[in-house]
């Protein structure tokens, strides 16, 4: 089943560039020269993730991804000029799952595509008439509940005191789901990047920290006074689930 993604770029030579090599790495590959065109393709297709130029001409990649975040689940890496490291920092905000500093090496990009394709649920691009596997095959979803909220593994949803879904990005999830199925234990930032599939390094550490940031506003009631997800001061993180398995 083959992973499709989209490339969005404005510079032709590097965009068709990126499109030929992952397609060579056996990925389904459509390229867009803007938010526009990327906006018309998602109305025909779907997508597993998207690699957006962050500085392009009218829409940037900014806005795109926030954007096709609200339009079905998908990774997206960030392509971004050196030295701009608020558009990083942005960008991890929003929700992206990774981001690279241009100009890159391909090989550079496919190692990160091939990381977050491993942590972001297959969408249904490639499978889209496939057909569905027998329900007798699939376990119940693994369903795991926190004070007022409770999170279904399986489907990767959240759901809030009030019944509503909360919108999670995939780096979200992955990160809540690391601390869901070990609760009650000390989690250091390596075990966590790992668990994720970062590699250990200080730029990593920063973008875990934003995305237990970005988790504790949309699960705790009180994000300066957090119930659930706990600092330990120079240690790591625990996730404070009463009757979890501590050990």
């Amino acid at each position: 089943m083959r992973s499709r993604i989209a490339v969005v770029d404005d510079e032709p030579d590097l965009r068709d560039a990126v499109a030929e090599y992952l397609a060579a790495s056996g990925y389904d590959v459509m390229t867009a020269a803007s938010a526009a065109e990327m906006r018309e393709l998602v109305a025909v297709h779907s997508f597993d993730l998207a690699i957006l130029d962050i500085a392009m001409p009218g829409e940037d990649g900014l806005a795109l991804g926030r954007w096709l975040r609200s339009q079905m689940p998908l990774g997206i890496i960030f392509a971004t000029a050196a030295g701009t490291a608020i558009d990083r920092i942005v960008g991890l905000e929003l929700g992206a799952d990774d981001y690279i500093v241009k100009p890159y090496e391909l090989r550079e990009l496919l190692a990160r595509v091939r990381s977050v394709l491993r942590r972001v649920p297959q969408a249904d691009a490639a499978a889209a008439d496939a057909p569905a596997p027998a329900a007798s095959k699939r376990p119940a979803n693994k369903v795991v509940s926190f004070g007022s909220y409770s999170a279904d593994l399986d489907g990767r949803l959240v759901i809030g005191p009030d019944g509503s879904p909360i919108e999670l990005a995939k780096s979200e999830f992955d990160v809540l789901e690391v601390f869901l199925t070990r609760p009650n234990r000390l989690l250091t930032r390596s075990a966590i990047s790992e668990a994720i599939g970062f590699s250990e390094d200080l730029e990593s550490s920063r973008a875990l920290d934003i995305r237990i940031m970005r988790l504790r506003k949309k699960i705790e009631p009180d994000p300066a006074s957090p119930r659930f997800l706990k600092t330990v001061r120079g240690e790591g993180y625990v996730f404070s689930l009463p009757g979890g398995d501590g050990h």
